[in-house]
């Protein structure tokens, strides 16, 4: 057991509890300042609830912008960028760019997979720990292709999945429905990803909190992070509408938030906010056993507990968590396209939720200290794989904070990467 060490944790969502978890397993002192209520809705509780080894390729990649211009002219796409005047989104953008190469793939993807694998695992010691049902189902996931093209584009992901250590399995349509016989598809095949899992994100959300009750952890509800006391190189406190927060340690994961709470400081963390959008059948008429993405519409499709989650689109518009019905519209009209026993009017009444993705320029997230100040760590910047990176992110913070060396090299993850 670690000596006990005030920790404040800026921010509860996935990545906020989990580092709590990890670090009030440890002996510290922790607690949690949540900008939202205990009620909140966000990003940790209406995304697709999948972990994923499988996505081991970062946001930025070789092709991502000139498929993203592709898309820009069809406004129901699975990406929109929304044009304002602003030079973060500018910087972003042109950082975006620069990143999709190859070279930084073959970098990071190794580290992006060594982090999925011990992510997965430590979701299962956390089913035991929790006490929760909270729906981990290991049964794979299935990229699913309407065309012959996008599958051979897919192979090609599965061949360096195989090289880097991950199980993939090329399927044709035959194959396809004989491994998930619940549901009617109409897909040229698929890749078949076995260490994938998914999860329900709300109960798990709800179970880890439960747990950090008991492990004493204390809980700021409704308190937006306003600004920082500092003392040369070490932060003292954190202001926000409850009065100052003292802590010896401070986590920021804040989500997209956490960018300006940083420049504050002086510390750079380019993130824009990329809006997802999701959809909740409670009693759909078929229920696929595996999740699954449709590939070409960039949609996740996600059993949970009887019910039958559809999400997806990546739309860059700011800070705002204003629902797009045309965005929803083209998650709705995919659904038939591969399955096509389903209808748009299936989704009459379902309101449709919306969360804001923090994604940083080189689809990498934001982990570790920082150099200017010894006592802050950041943990931001997951896009859309903060809960499949959770528990690992949780338990290297945990890590970090107590002094002790990260299993791996995350220089790549440095918050200080970009100035």
């Amino acid at each position: 057991m670690t000596v006990s060490k005030r920790v404040l944790i800026i921010g509860g969502g996935v990545i906020g509890l989990c580092s709590a978890y990890y670090c009030a397993r440890r002996g510290f002192d922790v607690t949690v300042l949540e900008r939202q209520s205990a009620q909140r809705d966000g990003c940790s509780f209406g995304n697709a609830g999948m972990i994923v080894p499988s996505h081991f390729v970062p946001l930025a990649a070789p092709g991502a912008v000139a498929l993203a211009l592709k898309w820009m002219a069809n406004s129901a796409s699975p990406f929109y960028l929304k044009p304002r005047l602003s030079w973060d989104l500018f910087s972003w953008c042109l950082r975006f760019w620069r990143a999709s190469n190859a070279a930084h793939v073959r970098r990071a993807a190794p580290l992006l997979r060594d982090l999925s694998l011990d992510s997965r695992a430590a979701y299962e010691g956390l089913a035991a720990s929790l006490g929760e049902d909270f729906g981990l189902a290991k049964k794979g996931l299935l990229m699913l292709c309407k065309e012959a093209r996008t599958l051979d584009e897919e192979a090609k992901t599965a061949e360096l999945a195989c090289s880097l250590g991950i199980p993939a399995e090329v399927l044709d349509a035959k194959q396809t429905a004989a491994r998930d016989p619940g549901v009617r598809m109409d897909v040229a095949g698929s890749v078949y990803f076995p260490l994938d899992c998914h999860l329900v994100p709300g109960r798990f959300m709800a179970g880890l909190e439960t747990k950090l009750h008991e492990l004493g952890v204390r809980f700021v509800w409704d308190a937006p992070a306003l600004g920082w006391r500092e003392k040369g190189a070490t932060l003292t406190a954190v202001r926000s509408a409850h009065g100052e927060h003292e802590a010896g340690e401070f986590v920021l994961c804040g989500g997209v938030w956490s960018a300006e709470l940083a420049r504050e400081l002086g510390l750079r963390l380019p993130m824009q906010a990329g809006k997802g959008y999701s959809l909740t059948l409670p009693r759909p008429r078929q229920l696929p056993q595996i999740c699954c993405i449709f590939s070409e519409a960039r949609v996740a499709v996600t059993p949970m507990n009887g019910a039958l989650r559809f999400g997806g689109t990546l739309e860059i518009a700011g800070l705002n968590e204003d629902i797009n019905p045309v965005r929803v519209r083209g998650i709705l009209s995919a659904v038939p396209k591969y399955y096509p026993d389903f209808r748009p009017e299936d989704f009459d009444g379902v309101r449709p939720w919306c969360g804001l993705r923090p994604c940083s320029p080189d689809g990498l997230p934001f982990l570790g200290r920082t150099r200017k100040f010894a006592n802050l760590a950041i943990a931001a910047g997951h896009a859309m794989m903060g809960m499949s990176l959770g528990p690992v992110t949780g338990r290297l913070i945990a890590q970090i904070l107590a002094g002790e060396r990260p299993a791996w090299d995350l220089s790549l993850l440095s918050p200080d990467r970009f100035g």
